[in-house]
């Protein structure tokens, strides 16, 4: 397949460019870091289009209309409270969107997030009711809302994929591994944390990268499409587990931060209806 992937440089995208490389697909990357894209083994492997896509079209031949696009660029990010996300992104992503159906690719792809069911607890079903309630969840909510309904979709295949949690290489440096992981490396002999009996779905970054690579590759898979492993896990253990892999000498300080009064204390992704 030929497939265009927004948000290439991103934690996600850059596993998934190498995943769809291995799997011998032609990859057209649309990046606006250009230091940034220049640090990746595969930049020399994939087409490249420095584009800002809230600003401008990307430049593609006519007659080399990608077979799928994976949108994965979203702007604003880990700020989930900013009104960025509804104002500006929310519009600006329809209008991107819009143009690609446009020049014709019939098969789109985009990642959504386990925070659009809000504050619910337990096994989440990718047909439950969704309960928004930050600003970046309730964008990437009318986002599903609108991109499902598209007119005249019946020779489209159109895949709205929840990520749940994730953690790896290149993960942003405020998620909980990634402070761990400094931690360690700083040879610290506690890592302070909440008292870690948060129930989550955490799937490695590769797996991801996998699954997402799966899924594009499936066109019978259409609608809702959940990106997890179906299971929970403490955090508590997640940290646990973590420490044994690295056989490091620390110690988690468990209760010297609150629970997070944004999410719910115990959700995880059910299995695809």
């Amino acid at each position: 397949m030929r497939i265009l992937v927004t948000g290439g440089s991103g934690f996600v995208g850059s596993h998934l460019i190498e995943k769809l490389l291995k799997s011998d697909h032609k990859v057209i990357c649309i990046y606006r870091n250009e230091k940034k894209i220049k640090t990746f083994d595969w930049k020399d492997k994939v087409e490249l289009i420095k584009c800002d896509i809230y600003e401008e079209v990307p430049d593609i031949d006519n007659n080399l209309i990608p077979d799928a696009l994976i949108h994965l660029a979203w702007s604003g990010l880990p700020n989930y409270q900013s009104d960025h996300h509804v104002k500006i992104n929310l519009p600006k992503d329809k209008a991107f969107l819009s143009k690609m159906l446009k020049i014709g690719i019939k098969h789109i792809l985009i990642t959504g997030t386990c925070f659009e069911f809000g504050m619910q607890y337990g096994p989440l079903s990718p047909s439950m009711p969704t309960y928004p309630d930050n600003p970046y969840a309730i964008a990437k909510d009318r986002l599903r809302d609108w991109f499902l309904s598209i007119p005249n979709k019946k020779n489209l295949v159109l895949q709205w994929v929840r990520l749940f949690y994730m953690y790896g290489l290149g993960q942003n440096s405020n998620s909980i591994i990634s402070q761990l992981d400094k931690a360690i490396d700083n040879n610290e002999k506690v890592f302070n944390m909440s008292g870690g009996e948060q129930l989550r779905d955490y799937l490695e970054i590769k797996e991801i990268a996998n699954r997402l690579g799966k899924i594009v590759e499936d066109p019978s898979k259409k609608g809702i499409i959940h990106c997890c492993k179906g299971e929970p896990i403490s955090i508590r253990r997640l940290v646990e587990n973590h420490i044994n892999k690295r056989n490091a000498n620390i110690k988690p300080n468990l209760g010297y931060y609150s629970y997070p009064k944004h999410e719910a204390l115990a959700f995880w992704g059910a299995e695809n209806d």
